[in-house]
């Protein structure tokens, strides 16, 4: 959440900047500021988008080669210009950008508050800009000296990025608990929430730890601890991010740029990993914990959102063909709840950013109670990849589009992997099973490119939708999961509210609320559950319910059921999740954006959960 951006070096800070901003916007949009230091200090703030902000100061001065930025989603106070980062200490003496939660301000505040400080915002940032210049002003320390002893009072989760007004030759930053990238060029650093903003300029990045503070200045960097003032070795990295990445390719949308780009993205995630005559699949990132897997007496799969869709489907994977039961946890239950964890447990954290706060702290209750823990995730130096254990990235390429698509189907392939081999390992699939489970997967890709193919009528679909104001998703097995992201999409991004359930379940309340004025979207691929679901559907249609059904190319009986029928290729059962969810994000997509919503940024949404 959020999105921060800093520059120091030999070209002009503020087109670096603002280009970041625009290029993180999908972390927050609420309002965005800049700040600017060339020999005097230049902050600009306003409530909207980047664009907003661009066009408020575009005949004001913007010189200077050190300057930050950050593009806001609220947690402390409305969005309004006032909140809006950068923020500025009392005096002046300190800026800050700021993303995370630091949770005791109210306490900071009120000692402050005490030593006649005033506050013009609600925000728990600008708390921590005074808590700074209030030492500052106290004792002969510097700049850096100052963030460290502040830093030393704050609880909470932070990605900070410091200016002090007497020293304009440095940026300071701090981590804990939220990215921050530092990008490493020919005399100059880019600081960054991720790298998208920094690879037009460079390749080579430090991901800051927890607890690492940076100073840079055009000079050098010098990288110290909170607790510490010895430097330490920073650990340099090549980012593998292409800018080309990083635009709509011609779509109109990012996210339905992101959508058709799932055949491409799902075989790049199993390319290298299956061999080239489907006999076997290879995980390196997993090979030294294969034997703790494959005697694992439960899995516990973690995440939120999307990315917990994706685990209820490895659920249905790892019992069927591995036979090991597993729970699937949302994360921010999972840590609260004192959990019963075992050390011959395996846990699974699953997330597309890396950096999902609820799930990182999964992680470390489980890993605490000596579990062995594997990440699932799609960004490379990410917290997930470097606390779990082991793990297996997505490489789904950069998703933009805060409704998530194709990391969704790209989670999926690594959990089907994942069950496959885990299944041969133990003997619960025989070999000629195996071999046949895994060309299957192979030629999802071009199933997708086919379901693609439905687009216009999917449409025509949207248009006869798009007033509703709710709707129920059903589906059984494998396909229960999917019922519950294609009405997670339609109300993340059209604002219509949708619930998911099982087709079995609808009995049990939900058909109290059909009538002719109700889409029910079912998704009822040719499966074991067919028979059943076929049964669920003539329940919606006695009580004039408005039957949207994703079926298999070919069905006759559904498609004398319902109003409208969406097809798509025949494929495996355990494969369906992967096919199906493809027309309803394009359903979801449509649907918004005939409603004039705004499809890659959400209201209220921000693509990285990164706080509480």
């Amino acid at each position: 959440m959020c999105g921060i951006v800093g520059y120091i070096g030999h070209r002009n800070a503020y087109d670096i900047v603002i280009k970041g901003l625009k290029l993180l916007e999908y972390r927050g949009y609420d309002s965005a500021g800049i700040t600017l230091l060339d020999n005097k200090t230049y902050l600009y703030k306003k409530k909207g988008k980047v664009s907003d902000l661009e066009e408020s100061i575009k005949d004001l001065p913007k010189g200077g080669t050190l300057g930050m930025g950050h593009t806001r989603w609220a947690t402390h106070g409305e969005p309004n210009d006032t909140n809006a980062h950068p923020h500025q200490s009392q005096n002046g003496k300190f800026i800050v950008v700021h993303n995370g939660i630091i949770e005791n301000y109210a306490d900071l505040k009120k000692t402050l508050l005490e030593k006649d400080y005033s506050f013009k915002s609600e925000t728990d940032t600008e708390v921590f800009a005074n808590l700074l210049e209030y030492f500052y002003l106290q004792g002969n320390m510097s700049a850096e000296e100052t963030v460290r002893m502040a830093l030393s009072r704050v609880v909470g989760a932070y990605g900070l990025v410091i200016l002090c007004a007497d020293e304009q030759d440095k940026i300071i930053t701090a981590r804990k608990g939220s990215p921050l990238v530092i990008g490493i060029g020919q005399g100059e650093y880019f600081v960054a929430s991720d790298a998208t903003p920094i690879v037009e300029y460079t390749k080579s990045v430090i991901y800051l730890n927890d607890d690492d503070v940076a100073v840079i200045s055009r000079d050098g960097l010098q990288l110290k601890t909170i607790k510490s003032s010895q430097s330490i070795q920073p650990h340099i990295q090549e980012v593998d991010l292409n800018i080309g990445e990083l635009d709509k390719g011609g779509y109109d949308h990012f996210m339905l740029k992101e959508i058709h780009e799932q055949p491409r993205s799902i075989a790049d995630t199993f390319r290298g990993r299956i061999l080239p005559d489907c006999s076997d699949i290879s995980l390196g990132g997993l090979h030294e914990v294969w034997p703790k897997i494959n005697n694992a007496r439960r899995i516990i799969i973690v995440a939120c959102g999307t990315s917990w869709h994706a685990g209820l489907v490895g659920e249905y994977l790892f019992e069927e063909y591995a036979r090991i039961p597993v729970e699937v946890e949302y994360g921010s239950e999972f840590r609260y709840r004192n959990p019963i964890i075992y050390p011959d447990d395996v846990v699974i954290a699953i997330s597309q950013s890396g950096e999902t706060a609820d799930t990182l702290a999964a992680i470390r209750i489980a890993k605490a109670q000596g579990a062995l823990v594997l990440g699932i995730c799609n960004v490379v130096g990410s917290s997930i990849p470097r606390e779990t254990h082991a793990g297996v990235y997505t490489h789904a390429g950069p998703e933009i589009g805060v409704a998530s698509t194709k990391a969704f189907t790209a989670q999926v392939t690594i959990l089907t992997m994942m069950a496959l081999k885990l299944a041969s390992n133990r003997g619960t699939i025989s070999q000629d099973k195996y071999r046949m489970a895994i060309k299957e997967l192979t030629i999802i890709p071009e199933k997708i490119e086919r379901a693609l193919g439905s687009n216009e009528y999917i449409q025509y679909v949207s248009e006869k939708l798009k007033d509703s104001t709710n709707s129920i998703y059903l589906g059984r097995g494998y396909l229960y999961p999917v019922a519950l992201e294609g009405a997670l999409k339609l109300k993340e991004i059209s604002y219509i509210h949708a619930e998911g359930y099982p087709a079995a379940e609808m009995k049990h309340g939900p058909i109290a609320l059909i009538d002719e004025q109700m889409p029910v979207v079912v998704v009822a691929t040719k499966d074991s559950s067919y028979e059943k679901i076929v049964s669920n559907i003539q329940e919606v249609k006695a009580r004039k319910g408005i039957i949207i059904a994703i079926v298999t190319e070919g069905d006759t009986i559904i498609k004398n059921m319902a109003q409208y029928v969406i097809e798509v290729p025949e494929t495996a059962e355990f494969l369906s999740p992967i096919l199906s969810v493809i027309p309803l994000q394009l359903l979801s997509y449509y649907i918004a954006v005939m409603r004039g919503s705004n499809v890659d940024q959400p209201r209220n949404l921000a693509k990285s959960v990164t706080v509480e």
